[in-house]
């Protein structure tokens, strides 16, 4: 089985070190190909009016300027070429991918891009609590993330379907088991604006979210991670409603 590596991060990001070991458990025909900088909340979008620029740090190691989705692009059809991938992992992102989230994710959307392109597709990412950033437990996706991906494939993907997969806040030893689970929805309202005055007197935004209790909904992947399961939620590319589809259609044809 031949595997395409990707994130969002960047090809420095330690979560695609992590990526790598865990794909090298299901294979040892792995290839990397991740954005040359961070490109987090970029989502699905693609360099249209910049060159994309290809960087090759080892035999089966590749650096682009361009975002995660440029990453899969190029991997699939110009570095791989006619020995295209069986299978793209992405992430393993630093922080969870769930709820809304999905929609801005540029890890999540590579695994698109891989669906997209007729590929089966997965995306990783890591969750963190209290400790932040600093503080992330990569071990738990190490440890967990090549018997869920192998479960996964054994199960089988539809064609236009990605798999979202999400790692608790914890040690390995205290995940209490997969959930497969919903996309989840937070309470906006505790989205928030942080107004700031640079050193010029010139003022500048940070988006937010304000630190409150929350309580996810049942059977959603919100819910899972804060009960230290591992998510697995699918995802359509389709995202048609057929309820409203329905529903337009005989009004439009009153």
């Amino acid at each position: 089985m031949r595997i395409l590596v990707t994130n969002d991060d960047g090809i420095h990001a330690p979560g695609l070190a992590t990526l790598e070991e865990i794909a090298r458990e299901l294979s040892d025909d792995v290839w990397l190909v991740a954005p040359e900088s961070d490109q987090s909340g970029v989502s699905h979008s693609l360099s249209l009016n910049d060159p994309l620029r290809l960087r090759q740090v080892s035999e089966t190691r590749f650096a682009v300027k361009g975002t995660p989705s440029d990453c899969v692009i190029l991997g699939v059809r110009h570095i791989l070429g006619e020995h295209g991938p069986d299978l793209i992992l992405s992430g393993v992102n630093r922080g969870q991918n769930v709820a809304e989230d999905v929609t801005y994710s540029g890890t999540i959307a590579a695994a698109m891009e891989g669906t997209i392109l007729g590929i089966r597709s997965i995306a990783l990412s890591q969750a963190y609590g209290a400790g932040g950033r600093s503080a992330l437990k990569w071990d738990c996706a190490r440890e967990h993330g090549p018997k869920v991906v192998r479960k996964i494939l054994e199960t089988g993907i539809e064609p236009g379907i990605l798999i979202n997969v999400n790692f608790p806040d914890c040690e390995p030893a205290d995940v209490q088991g997969v959930a497969v689970a919903a996309q989840g929805f937070r309470n906006q309202a505790l989205l928030s604006i942080d107004a700031r005055v640079d050193g010029r007197g010139n003022p500048y935004f940070w988006l937010a979210f304000a630190k409150a209790r929350f309580e996810p909904g049942h059977g959603s992947d919100l819910k899972a991670i804060a009960e230290k399961r591992i998510s697995v939620t699918p995802l359509r590319l389709d995202l048609t409603d057929e309820p409203t589809l329905t529903r337009f259609a005989q009004a439009f044809s009153a």
